[in-house]
């Protein structure tokens, strides 16, 4: 049993931590497919739905859709990030969330944790960058709208 401390106290873990003070990567199941703008559109585009980021999700029939662009206009606006987890969790969508437009490595991360499945990057931004970024952190102690179970709460 490893001990941590957190602030004066120390912690107790049940789970063995790496030697930067990480739980071991095997807790964790992040994934995330990075998309160049050229392979979006030769995809093919049966059953997608193509929603703007002022449209509410909850107003939309979706039967019959198997992925979702969710689009950011501007790398500042975040309604998308909004509308992935109301699509996650509140409408149980299981298809594919597709991030598309203004989408930065930067922003990659978060996409995941809110549901997205897919990341369509800004011409110009090099795939290989956004890899690396996915692979920074190999988990979060906080549940996300993917996975709502936080890592204390997991099972070893």
């Amino acid at each position: 049993m490893n001990t941590v401390t957190c602030g004066s106290a120390p912690l107790r873990a049940n789970k063995p931590f790496d030697r930067r003070g990480r739980p071991p990567a095997k807790h964790f199941q992040l994934h995330m497919n990075i998309f160049t703008t050229q392979a979006h559109q030769a995809a093919d585009k049966t059953g997608v739905l193509e929603l703007a980021n002022d449209v509410d999700p909850r107003t939309l029939d979706l039967s019959g859709i198997t992925r979702i662009d969710l689009q950011f206009p501007t790398f500042t606006d975040g309604r998308a990030y909004s509308q992935a987890y109301l699509l996650r969790r509140r409408l149980g969508f299981a298809g594919e969330l597709r991030a598309t437009g203004d989408v930065l490595i930067d922003q990659l991360l978060q996409m995941q944790r809110t549901g997205f499945d897919v990341a369509v990057l800004k011409e110009g931004v090099d795939a290989s960058a956004a890899q690396r970024q996915l692979d920074r952190y190999a988990g979060f102690y906080q549940g996300s709208a993917v996975d709502t179970q936080p890592l204390f709460a997991k099972a070893a």
